[in-house]
């Protein structure tokens, strides 16, 4: 029901003059495929990632790099991407999942950071001022089929992110990452490679948001660092924890409520953060555990 509504935006918005809101509801859906891939290394795995964002960078600038050399084929850049964000979380995992609790959390965040200033640094790329994608990347064999071809694309692909995350709760991978979640050393002792699963998840996770970063870069038409500073893996983070760690609708809840109230708090304000931090509050004392455990409580009533 929910994935046809979906698919029915593109054709029932211009009908009602709402042509902006099938960019809005695609760039939220690439979103929630980056969401839901911290959601896996977070909620699943209780690794608190502090610099997600990186990745999502990684995959974004792989697309520009692709460009750049003249490469303008989607079904090239994004597999590249996945690799190339994948690679670079292979070293920064083996080094970081070495530490633990806040130690984790700031060798994350400064990996991050140190890919931010690399992107920085980067003149070929435009630097600080980002690279604009002037010339549309070209969807293959779907490329000029509909104009609106590329949101289903998009609205497939994280259809497809949603049943594999669900998949994976459930999997003996799923159950094996959230027992180290919750007893580290009991798994250890019960001869589980700890060490191997979680650098498997996090790697994985690196490489969906690899995905989001250069699906991102061919919905935005522009790639600029600010996509991987450590405020943008804040704000997904959050997102994870408004919709609910470890829960299936966890991360389209979160996403979709954070960026539905900045959009319209938008409209109306441009100090949109404060009510928003009142937002969260209240999510903080009515529904600790997030917006889906709040909607599985009334299910169940």
């Amino acid at each position: 029901m929910v994935l046809a509504a979906l698919a029915a935006i593109p054709l029932v918005a211009p009908v009602f003059g709402l042509d902006y809101y099938i960019e809005f509801v695609r760039r939220v859906l690439i979103v929630t495929i980056a969401a839901a891939s911290l959601n896996v290394i977070l909620g699943y795995g209780g690794m608190v990632a502090l610099g997600h964002a990186g990745f999502i960078g990684v995959g974004a600038y792989t697309v520009v790099a692709l460009v750049d050399a003249g490469f303008d084929q989607v079904w090239l850049a994004w597999p590249l991407a996945m690799l190339a964000a994948a690679g670079f979380a292979l070293v920064i995992g083996a080094i970081s999942l070495r530490t633990r609790g806040v130690y984790f959390i700031m060798i994350t965040l400064a990996f991050a950071q140190m890919l931010y200033y690399v992107a920085v640094s980067l003149s070929t790329y435009g630097g600080d001022d980002g690279y604009g994608i002037y010339s549309p990347l070209s969807l293959g064999w779907f490329d000029g089929r509909h104009p609106h071809m590329l949101y289903w694309i998009v609205l497939a692909l994280a259809a497809t992110a949603f049943l594999l995350v669900g998949r994976l709760a459930g999997s003996r991978f799923g159950k094996a990452l959230q027992g180290i979640r919750d007893n580290e050393t009991r798994m250890a002792a019960m001869g589980y490679p700890v060490f191997a699963i979680k650098l498997a998840a996090f790697v994985g996770a690196a490489a969906v948001a690899g995905l989001a970063g250069a699906m991102l870069a061919v919905n935005n038409a522009f790639v600029s660092p600010s996509l991987m500073h450590w405020t943008e893996s804040a704000t997904l983070l959050v997102m994870v924890v408004l919709g609910g760690l470890g829960r299936r609708w966890g991360a389209p809840l979160g996403v979709a409520v954070w960026m539905t109230l900045a959009e319209v708090l938008k409209l109306h304000t441009a100090y949109w953060h404060w009510p928003m931090g009142v937002v969260l509050l209240l999510v903080v004392f009515f529904a600790p555990r997030g917006l889906a455990a709040l909607a599985d409580r009334r299910g169940a009533a």
